[in-house]
C-alpha cells in the first residue's frame, strides 16, 4: 500500500513540475527589445538606476540611450560612442540659469532592429541646453524629437526610431538577435525605462518546485500518522 502511495506521489510531483516549467516562460526567450538608459561615470557608461523621467543630470553630465535586445541590465549593450562631454558640447557655451547635458543616441544594429524597420540610423550625439532643474527626459526631448511613449510612459521611440513596437519580448532564433553584449554593472533596482521583466524561468521554476516538494512532504507525513 505504501509503495502504491509513493508511486502516486511521484506522479503528482512530476505532473506539477511539468506544469510549472510550462508557466515559467516561453522557451528560448532572448529578452526584450527596448531603449536602455545610461549615465556617464566620468570614464565610461554605467547602467542607470532610475528612469530618465526622474533622473536629473547636472551641468557637464552625459546621458546615453541604446536600442537593443537584452534580458536585463547584466547583459545590456552600452552606447557605442564614448560619453565625452567636452567633445559633444564644445560649441554650446554655458549660460546662466541653464545646464548643458550631453546626449548620446545609439539605435543599435540591424540584428536588434524590429522586423520591417530597415537599417537603424547611425549613432549620434547632441548637446542639450535646458533649465537647471530639467530631467534627463527633458534633455532628450530637446535634441531628439519626436519621442514616442506608450500608455505606461515607457519610452518606445527616439527621433522616430523605431516606428512601431515597444519593449516586446523576443524569442531566440538561430541567427537572430542575441542579448549578449558588453558586461555592465549589477542589475538596477528597476530595469531602465520602467520596463520590468518578471523573474527568470529558472527562479520561478526553482521556487515553485520547493513549494511543491514541501507540500508533498507534509502530505506524506500526515498519511504516516494515520
Amino acid at each position: 500500500m505504501r509503495t502504491r502511495s509513493s508511486s502516486r506521489l511521484l506522479v503528482l510531483l512530476l505532473a506539477a513540475c511539468t506544469v510549472l516549467l510550462g508557466l515559467a516562460g516561453p522557451a528560448g526567450a532572448a529578452g526584450y527589445r527596448y531603449w536602455s538608459f545610461w549615465e556617464s561615470d566620468g570614464k565610461g557608461w554605467t547602467y542607470a538606476t532610475q528612469g530618465p523621467a526622474t533622473a536629473r543630470p547636472g551641468d557637464g553630465d552625459v546621458n546615453g540611450y541604446r536600442f537593443a535586445v537584452s534580458a536585463d541590465s547584466q547583459d545590456a549593450q552600452r552606447p557605442r560612442r564614448a560619453p565625452d562631454f567636452a567633445a559633444i558640447c564644445a560649441s554650446t557655451p554655458a549660460k546662466d540659469g541653464t545646464k548643458r547635458v550631453g546626449v548620446v543616441i545609439d539605435p543599435g544594429t540591424a540584428a536588434d532592429a524590429p522586423e520591417g524597420s530597415g537599417q537603424p540610423p547611425a549613432p549620434r550625439a547632441a548637446c542639450a541646453r535646458v533649465r537647471a532643474d530639467a530631467t534627463a527626459a527633458e534633455a532628450l526631448a530637446e535634441v531628439a524629437k519626436p519621442l514616442r511613449y506608450d500608455n505606461h510612459a515607457l519610452l518606445c521611440g527616439i527621433s522616430g526610431y523605431p516606428r512601431t513596437g515597444c519593449g516586446e519580448q523576443v524569442a531566440a532564433t538561430p541567427g537572430g538577435p542575441s542579448p549578449t553584449g558588453s558586461p555592465s554593472p549589477p542589475p538596477a533596482p528597476h530595469p531602465v525605462m520602467d520596463l520590468e521583466p518578471g523573474p527568470s524561468a529558472g527562479v520561478v521554476t526553482g521556487v515553485a518546485a520547493v513549494v511543491v516538494l514541501g507540500a508533498a512532504g507534509v502530505w506524506q507525513a500526515r498519511r504516516r500518522r494515520r
